[in-house]
Protein backbone atom coordinates (compact mmCIF):
# COMPACT_ATOMS: atom_id res chain seq x y z
CA UNK A 1 0.00 0.00 0.00
CA UNK A 2 1.30 3.45 -0.94
CA UNK A 3 1.09 5.86 1.99
CA UNK A 4 0.36 9.49 1.10
CA UNK A 5 1.58 12.05 3.61
CA UNK A 6 -0.19 15.08 5.04
CA UNK A 7 1.26 18.57 4.66
CA UNK A 8 2.40 18.41 8.30
CA UNK A 9 4.14 15.09 7.75
CA UNK A 10 5.93 16.44 4.70
CA UNK A 11 7.14 19.41 6.73
CA UNK A 12 8.41 16.99 9.38
CA UNK A 13 10.21 14.96 6.74
CA UNK A 14 11.74 18.18 5.42
CA UNK A 15 13.14 18.92 8.87
CA UNK A 16 14.65 15.43 8.98
CA UNK A 17 15.93 15.95 5.43
CA UNK A 18 17.60 19.26 6.24
CA UNK A 19 19.46 17.66 9.15
CA UNK A 20 20.38 14.73 6.91
CA UNK A 21 21.84 17.06 4.27
CA UNK A 22 23.77 18.91 6.96
CA UNK A 23 25.14 15.63 8.31
CA UNK A 24 26.25 14.34 4.91
CA UNK A 25 28.00 17.66 4.24
CA UNK A 26 29.78 17.39 7.59
CA UNK A 27 30.94 13.85 6.83
CA UNK A 28 32.05 14.84 3.32
CA UNK A 29 34.15 17.67 4.82
CA UNK A 30 36.08 15.04 6.81
CA UNK A 31 36.48 12.67 3.86
CA UNK A 32 40.15 13.04 2.94
CA UNK A 33 43.05 10.62 2.45
CA UNK A 34 43.77 8.71 5.65
CA UNK A 35 40.41 9.01 7.39
CA UNK A 36 38.82 5.71 8.42
CA UNK A 37 35.29 4.74 7.55
CA UNK A 38 34.60 4.09 11.25
CA UNK A 39 35.54 7.68 12.04
CA UNK A 40 33.10 8.98 9.41
CA UNK A 41 30.37 6.83 10.91
CA UNK A 42 31.08 8.20 14.39
CA UNK A 43 30.84 11.78 13.11
CA UNK A 44 27.44 11.14 11.53
CA UNK A 45 26.05 9.27 14.53
CA UNK A 46 27.10 11.91 17.04
CA UNK A 47 25.85 14.83 14.96
CA UNK A 48 22.40 13.29 14.53
CA UNK A 49 22.00 12.46 18.21
CA UNK A 50 23.20 15.92 19.26
CA UNK A 51 20.37 17.32 17.16
CA UNK A 52 17.61 15.11 18.55
CA UNK A 53 17.51 12.58 15.69
CA UNK A 54 18.53 8.96 15.28
CA UNK A 55 20.26 7.18 12.38
CA UNK A 56 17.53 5.04 10.80
CA UNK A 57 19.93 2.35 9.58
CA UNK A 58 21.45 1.61 12.98
CA UNK A 59 19.73 -1.54 14.21
CA UNK A 60 17.55 -1.81 11.10
CA UNK A 61 17.32 -5.56 10.47
CA UNK A 62 20.52 -5.84 12.49
CA UNK A 63 22.60 -3.28 10.55
CA UNK A 64 25.36 -2.16 12.92
CA UNK A 65 26.15 1.43 11.88
CA UNK A 66 24.67 4.88 11.30
CA UNK A 67 26.05 5.27 7.78
CA UNK A 68 26.31 2.91 4.85
CA UNK A 69 29.78 3.60 3.43
CA UNK A 70 30.65 1.95 0.13
CA UNK A 71 34.09 2.52 -1.43
CA UNK A 72 34.86 2.28 -5.16
CA UNK A 73 33.30 -0.88 -6.67
CA UNK A 74 31.03 -1.33 -3.65
CA UNK A 75 27.61 0.01 -4.63
CA UNK A 76 25.53 0.14 -1.44
CA UNK A 77 25.11 -1.08 2.15
CA UNK A 78 28.80 -1.11 3.00
CA UNK A 79 29.40 -1.57 6.72
CA UNK A 80 31.98 0.97 7.99
CA UNK A 81 35.38 -0.59 8.70
CA UNK A 82 38.94 0.48 9.48
CA UNK A 83 39.48 1.02 5.73
CA UNK A 84 41.15 4.40 5.23
CA UNK A 85 40.32 6.61 2.27
CA UNK A 86 42.94 6.93 -0.46
CA UNK A 87 43.54 9.58 -3.08
CA UNK A 88 41.38 8.83 -6.11
CA UNK A 89 38.73 6.82 -4.23
CA UNK A 90 35.01 7.18 -4.77
CA UNK A 91 33.14 6.79 -1.47
CA UNK A 92 29.36 6.47 -1.37
CA UNK A 93 27.62 7.70 1.80
CA UNK A 94 24.02 6.58 2.35
CA UNK A 95 22.12 7.88 5.38
CA UNK A 96 18.64 7.60 6.83
CA UNK A 97 17.48 10.03 9.52
CA UNK A 98 14.52 9.59 11.85
CA UNK A 99 13.27 12.77 13.52
CA UNK A 100 10.01 12.94 15.47
CA UNK A 101 8.94 9.61 13.99
CA UNK A 102 9.46 10.56 10.34
CA UNK A 103 12.21 9.31 8.02
CA UNK A 104 14.27 10.93 5.28
CA UNK A 105 16.80 9.05 3.13
CA UNK A 106 19.62 10.34 0.94
CA UNK A 107 22.97 9.35 -0.56
CA UNK A 108 25.96 10.97 -2.23
CA UNK A 109 29.14 9.62 -3.80
CA UNK A 110 32.20 11.69 -2.96
CA UNK A 111 35.61 11.93 -4.60
CA UNK A 112 38.68 11.68 -2.41
CA UNK A 113 41.25 14.21 -3.60
CA UNK A 114 41.99 14.15 -7.31
CA UNK A 115 40.04 11.58 -9.31
CA UNK A 116 40.26 10.47 -12.94
CA UNK A 117 38.18 12.20 -15.63
CA UNK A 118 36.19 8.97 -16.12
CA UNK A 119 35.44 8.78 -12.40
CA UNK A 120 34.22 12.36 -12.49
CA UNK A 121 32.04 11.59 -15.52
CA UNK A 122 30.48 8.66 -13.62
CA UNK A 123 29.58 10.99 -10.75
CA UNK A 124 28.22 13.65 -13.09
CA UNK A 125 26.05 11.19 -15.01
CA UNK A 126 24.62 9.65 -11.84
CA UNK A 127 23.63 13.11 -10.60
CA UNK A 128 22.12 13.95 -13.99
CA UNK A 129 20.14 10.71 -13.86
CA UNK A 130 18.84 11.56 -10.40
CA UNK A 131 17.76 15.00 -11.61
CA UNK A 132 16.00 13.44 -14.62
CA UNK A 133 14.18 10.98 -12.38
CA UNK A 134 13.08 13.71 -9.98
CA UNK A 135 11.77 15.79 -12.90
CA UNK A 136 9.38 12.95 -13.72
CA UNK A 137 8.01 12.83 -10.15
CA UNK A 138 4.93 14.75 -11.24
CA UNK A 139 1.33 14.20 -10.15
CA UNK A 140 -0.37 12.16 -12.87
CA UNK A 141 2.77 10.44 -14.14
CA UNK A 142 3.51 6.76 -13.53
CA UNK A 143 6.27 5.28 -11.38
CA UNK A 144 8.07 3.91 -14.43
CA UNK A 145 8.34 7.41 -15.92
CA UNK A 146 10.93 8.02 -13.19
CA UNK A 147 12.61 4.68 -13.96
CA UNK A 148 12.79 5.30 -17.70
CA UNK A 149 14.21 8.81 -17.36
CA UNK A 150 17.05 7.50 -15.18
CA UNK A 151 17.85 4.63 -17.53
CA UNK A 152 18.04 6.87 -20.60
CA UNK A 153 20.58 9.24 -19.03
CA UNK A 154 22.75 6.43 -17.68
CA UNK A 155 22.82 4.21 -20.75
CA UNK A 156 23.26 7.03 -23.24
CA UNK A 157 26.45 7.86 -21.34
CA UNK A 158 27.68 4.28 -21.71
CA UNK A 159 27.23 3.27 -18.08
CA UNK A 160 25.04 0.53 -16.54
CA UNK A 161 22.00 0.67 -14.29
CA UNK A 162 22.02 -1.95 -11.53
CA UNK A 163 18.73 -3.71 -12.08
CA UNK A 164 18.48 -5.68 -8.85
CA UNK A 165 18.42 -2.56 -6.64
CA UNK A 166 15.54 -0.07 -6.48
CA UNK A 167 14.32 3.16 -4.97
CA UNK A 168 11.26 3.14 -2.72
CA UNK A 169 8.63 5.02 -0.81
CA UNK A 170 9.76 6.49 2.51
CA UNK A 171 8.36 8.53 5.39
CA UNK A 172 6.53 6.77 8.15
CA UNK A 173 8.87 3.81 7.60
CA UNK A 174 12.33 3.44 6.05
CA UNK A 175 11.09 1.38 3.09
CA UNK A 176 7.52 1.73 1.84
CA UNK A 177 5.69 1.06 -1.40
CA UNK A 178 6.16 1.65 -4.26
CA UNK A 179 9.41 0.15 -5.44
CA UNK A 180 11.11 2.38 -8.03
CA UNK A 181 13.42 0.52 -10.45
CA UNK A 182 16.02 2.57 -12.31
CA UNK A 183 15.10 1.13 -15.70
CA UNK A 184 12.07 0.17 -17.76
CA UNK A 185 9.57 1.52 -20.27
CA UNK A 186 7.59 4.65 -19.36
CA UNK A 187 3.91 4.78 -18.52
CA UNK A 188 3.71 1.78 -16.21
CA UNK A 189 3.15 1.15 -12.52
CA UNK A 190 1.10 3.10 -9.99
CA UNK A 191 0.00 6.61 -10.88
CA UNK A 192 1.82 9.29 -8.91
CA UNK A 193 -0.39 11.30 -6.56
CA UNK A 194 0.02 14.37 -4.40
CA UNK A 195 1.37 13.50 -0.96
CA UNK A 196 3.53 10.56 -2.07
CA UNK A 197 7.09 10.68 -0.73
CA UNK A 198 9.71 8.78 -2.71
CA UNK A 199 13.38 7.92 -2.27
CA UNK A 200 14.69 8.18 -5.83
CA UNK A 201 18.18 6.67 -6.12
CA UNK A 202 20.06 5.73 -9.28
CA UNK A 203 22.78 3.16 -8.56
CA UNK A 204 25.11 2.74 -11.52
CA UNK A 205 28.44 1.24 -12.54
CA UNK A 206 31.12 2.13 -15.06
CA UNK A 207 31.07 -1.49 -16.26
CA UNK A 208 28.50 -4.28 -16.26
CA UNK A 209 25.34 -4.17 -14.12
CA UNK A 210 25.93 -7.45 -12.27
CA UNK A 211 26.44 -7.29 -8.50
CA UNK A 212 27.03 -9.71 -5.61
CA UNK A 213 26.44 -9.66 -1.85
CA UNK A 214 29.47 -9.98 0.42
CA UNK A 215 29.78 -12.51 3.23
CA UNK A 216 28.57 -9.89 5.73
CA UNK A 217 25.12 -10.19 4.08
CA UNK A 218 24.96 -6.42 3.58
CA UNK A 219 27.66 -4.99 1.32
CA UNK A 220 26.91 -5.16 -2.42
CA UNK A 221 29.63 -4.73 -5.06
CA UNK A 222 29.97 -4.90 -8.83
CA UNK A 223 31.01 -8.36 -10.05
CA UNK A 224 33.53 -6.92 -12.52
CA UNK A 225 34.97 -4.56 -9.86
CA UNK A 226 34.02 -1.52 -11.93
CA UNK A 227 33.50 1.75 -10.07
CA UNK A 228 30.02 2.52 -8.80
CA UNK A 229 28.08 5.70 -8.00
CA UNK A 230 24.93 6.28 -5.95
CA UNK A 231 22.97 9.49 -5.46
CA UNK A 232 19.60 9.71 -3.71
CA UNK A 233 17.04 12.29 -2.61
CA UNK A 234 13.77 12.02 -0.75
CA UNK A 235 11.14 13.80 -2.84
CA UNK A 236 7.56 14.83 -2.05
CA UNK A 237 4.99 15.07 -4.82
CA UNK A 238 3.09 18.35 -4.68
CA UNK A 239 0.60 20.11 -6.91
CA UNK A 240 3.43 22.46 -7.89
CA UNK A 241 5.84 19.65 -8.82
CA UNK A 242 8.47 17.59 -7.01
CA UNK A 243 9.87 19.00 -3.77
CA UNK A 244 13.30 17.73 -2.69
CA UNK A 245 13.24 17.17 1.07
CA UNK A 246 16.90 16.20 1.53
CA UNK A 247 18.61 19.20 -0.05
CA UNK A 248 20.38 21.80 2.13
CA UNK A 249 17.74 24.06 3.63
CA UNK A 250 14.95 21.66 2.68
CA UNK A 251 12.92 22.54 5.77
CA UNK A 252 12.64 26.13 4.55
CA UNK A 253 11.43 25.32 1.03
CA UNK A 254 7.82 25.81 -0.02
Amino acid sequence: MIIRKSAAEIEGMARAGALLAETLALVADHLEPGVSMLELDRIADEHLRENGATPTSKGYKGYPAALCISPNSMVVHGIPTEYRAKEGDLISLDLGVTLDGLVADSAITCPVGEISPESQRLLDVCQEALAAGIEQAQVGNRVSDISHAIQVVVEEAGFSVIRSLVGHGVGRSYHEDPQIPNYGPPGRGPQLQEGMTLAIEPMITAGAPDVYVHDDDWSISSVDESLAAHFEHTVALTADGPRILTAAGAALLR
